[in-house]
C-alpha cells in the first residue's frame, strides 16, 4: 500500500474514503459499540475493476483493528471480500 492509499474516517457522512486521483471510494458504515456494520462499498464507475475498493477495504480492516472493532459486512462486496482474505477473518463479529 503506497502512501496514496489512505483511508480516512468520516463521521459526519458516516463512512470510510479513500482518495484515488480525485475521486472517492467508500464504504458507509454503522457502529453499534465495537461492532462495525458496512452495509455499501461504493466505487466510481472509472475505478471498478482497478482493485481501489479492495484497497479500501484493507485501510478499514486496519483501522477496525487498531481500535479493536469487529465487522459484520452487510454488502455482498466486504462480504466476499472478506471471505477471500483469510488474514482478516479474525475481525468478523461472531
Amino acid at each position: 500500500m503506497g502512501m496514496s492509499d489512505t483511508v480516512t474516517d468520516n463521521p459526519a457522512m458516516s463512512r470510510f474514503e479513500l482518495d484515488v486521483n480525485g475521486q472517492t471510494v467508500f464504504a458507509t458504515y454503522r457502529r453499534r459499540g465495537t461492532i462495525l456494520h458496512i452495509p455499501y462499498v461504493e466505487a466510481p464507475p472509472s475505478l471498478r475493476g482497478t482493485g481501489a475498493a479492495g484497497r479500501l477495504l484493507e485501510g478499514v480492516m486496519a483501522i477496525a483493528r487498531a481500535e479493536g472493532l469487529t465487522i459484520v459486512p452487510i454488502c455482498g462486496y466486504a462480504a466476499n471480500w472478506m471471505h477471500r482474505h483469510r488474514e482478516h477473518h479474525d475481525l468478523l463479529a461472531r
